[in-house]
């Protein structure tokens, strides 16, 4: 396991770059924020594409940017995978993968050509020609073609931006996986918060060319100064649980949180999956009494923990402990007053299953979570 460890600094005309931070070298760690803040320059300056630069960037003991050493993008076995796939159109998928085979750098396999096939379920596409792909399946030729250059870290450059829902479903459970299969780590660059949720062990939250918060997915963005780069309309809270029960009639599944069970849309995975499930503050309401004649299908018993008022608004936000985790309600401050609402109150939180994000990626291997 190397970290990656970045000190530096990038000035652009009106903007200016400034981080510090550590990546772990193992699993996939997010940079996450809204358009302009840095995310894909950070990225482009750990690749070696940023001649601008100044500072320190370190994998391990190899000094790859300071003061008097700059490595070429060539030499620091990263491999990129862009927004579009930047394949060769006049090259079939295999004519493709072999380029990229045939120039991987002379390090130790840790896998083979036939690994990369498998795990991305390229075998069938080698005879087709790249613009008869799809979207999804162009992607997973360009993550293929970097995985056989045998990269020792992986950039990812907003590579799902493109797609639509259905084919961003599709593909995530491919890249949740190549950490593992692969043994490389993986900085994602993305503005899009479900896929922070489903493929994220860790997060970097970006803001004006500034890291303003680093760490765990589910405790970092629970935080309430984070709501501005979220945006306060996505702003919430994950819960993470494992699946007890589908009822495939109704397309449903019923996941359990530690105690206290969900149900939600179904999820394409087998009994005993483990998932994350992301909620938005503006998605729970909050009751003093079990309602009666209601259409939301959660209502989960819950422990208040803090009340913190938005300034200027007519809005609260609540922190829940529900089964020792925490969730988020977005309410009027008219009412928090009439139902009294005090830290250390019991309360039931009503979430609607159709509230629930409809992408659920299982968390391990252990469960018998069948193919991606």
């Amino acid at each position: 396991m190397t970290d990656l460890s970045a000190d530096l600094r990038v000035r652009h005309p009106g903007f200016t770059l400034e981080v510090s931070h550590v990546f772990p070298g193992q699993g996939i760690t997010a940079l996450f924020g809204p358009s302009s803040c840095g995310k894909s320059t950070l990225l482009r300056v750990v690749a070696g594409f940023e001649r601008g630069a100044t500072g320190r960037v370190a994998f391990g003991e190899e000094i790859w940017l300071d003061g008097r050493r700059f490595l070429p993008p060539h030499r620091r076995g990263v491999g990129y995978v862009f927004q579009d796939a930047r394949l060769f159109p006049h090259l079939s998928v295999r004519g493709n993968l072999d380029y990229a085979h045939g120039r991987a750098a002379a390090r130790a396999a840790r896998y083979s050509y036939g690994d990369v096939l498998d795990a991305l379920d390229l075998g069938p596409l080698l005879a087709r020609r790249v613009t008869d792909l799809s979207g999804g399946e162009t992607q997973r030729v360009a993550i293929g073609r970097t995985l056989l250059a045998r990269p020792r870290l992986l950039l990812m450059d907003e590579p799902l931006a493109a797609l639509d829902t259905r084919r961003k479903g599709a593909i995530m459970p491919y890249i949740r996986r190549l950490p593992e299969v692969f043994g490389v780590p993986v900085i994602y660059v993305t503005h899009a918060l479900e896929e922070v949720t489903q493929l994220c062990d860790r997060i970097v939250a970006l803001s004006e060319g500034r890291i303003v918060a680093a760490g765990g997915v589910a405790e970092t963005l629970e935080r309430l100064d984070l709501a501005e780069v979220q945006g306060r309309f996505e702003a919430g809270a994950i819960l993470t649980g494992r699946i007890v029960a589908q009822d495939r009639a109704l397309h449903l599944s019923r996941v359990d949180l530690g105690g206290v069970q969900v149900e939600v849309p179904q999820i394409a995975l087998a009994k005993g999956a483990q998932v994350r499930l992301r909620v938005r503050a503006r998605d729970v309401a909050l009751a003093l009494e079990r309602p009666r004649g209601l259409s939301m299908r959660n209502c989960l018993e819950a422990r208040l923990m803090s009340i913190t008022p938005e300034p200027a608004t007519a809005f609260a936000e609540v922190l829940l402990d529900v089964a020792g985790q925490h969730l988020r309600a977005r309410i009027t401050r008219a009412a928090v007053a009439d139902l009294g609402l005090a830290g250390g109150q019991a309360v039931l939180a009503l979430i609607k299953a159709v509230s629930f994000d409809r992408q659920a990626l299982p968390r391990d291997r252990s469960a018998d979570a069948g193919p991606p």
